[in-house]
């Protein structure tokens, strides 16, 4: 007799390794589960040396990491994936080509993010995020194709999302909450109900609950989806909406 075979997650991670850590551990702890056996199986892919994103797309960098990328996703399909997940909003970028590459469902960090905006009933979303997933347009395409409104932070304040995020985050530091709130405030005073934390280092930080507007976190929004795609039941990951329930 064949053993009953559950969906398997794989995750092209790596991107970076930090985040790739929180996002199983995020799927880990909130996926309801009496019991080893009740979790979800998990394939993690994390090649740390796959070239930076948004030097890439700003035209910082000639090394493309679509070939890394490609690669994972083609691996992890042959290890028996069913579904694939990119846990980094910047990679969004490149999700076409990597949906064009497999036969498996490649859900997007940013589509589910503004999907959820949108039944969660918000209006207009400040979008904080690398300076590589501002300029390539994702959220707002996407946020505009669903009636949404959006603000982007001034060239000062996405200066300190990029401190934050390189000079902080991503090379081990604590992240200066100074300036994370600072960008969070003029985003609020331009109007915006809901911040989108756009990239997943910034999911890294704690303690934004003192900020008077609400988060949006894209990492736990992708991880509800991929527990939910592996047709588990995800608990306490993403506030409760009474309007709201993921398709």
């Amino acid at each position: 007799m064949q053993p009953y075979k559950k969906p398997l997650l794989g995750i092209l991670g790596g991107l970076g390794p930090m985040t790739s850590a929180y996002f199983y551990e995020l799927i880990t702890a909130h996926t309801e589960a009496r019991r080893d056996q009740e979790h979800i199986d998990i394939v993690l892919s994390s090649r740390a040396s796959t070239p930076d994103r948004t030097a890439y797309i700003l035209g910082k960098s000639k090394e493309s990491p679509l070939p890394f990328m490609l690669e994972d996703a083609l691996r992890l399909e042959a290890y028996g994936a069913d579904v694939i997940v990119i846990p980094c909003n910047t990679a969004h970028y490149f999700i076409d080509e990597v949906r064009r590459s497999v036969h498996v469902p490649v859900p997007s960090i940013i589509e589910e993010t503004a999907e959820y905006i949108k039944q969660c009933g918000y209006q207009k979303a400040g979008i904080m995020a690398t300076a590589g997933t501002v300029s390539s347009g994702s959220y707002q395409e996407k946020l505009e194709q669903l009636g949404l409104c959006w603000e982007i932070p001034g060239e000062r304040e996405q200066g300190y999302l990029h401190d934050l995020i390189y000079g902080d985050i991503k090379s081990g530091g604590q992240p200066d909450m100074e300036l994370f709130f600072a960008v969070a405030e003029n985003l609020s005073q331009r109007g915006c109900d809901v911040m989108i934390l756009g990239c997943t280092e910034l999911s890294l930080i704690q303690g934004i609950e003192a900020a008077d507007v609400p988060f949006a976190d894209s990492l736990k929004i992708l991880a509800h989806k991929a527990i939910t795609m592996c047709g588990a039941k995800s608990t306490g990951l993403i506030p409760e909406k009474a309007n709201y329930e993921f398709q």
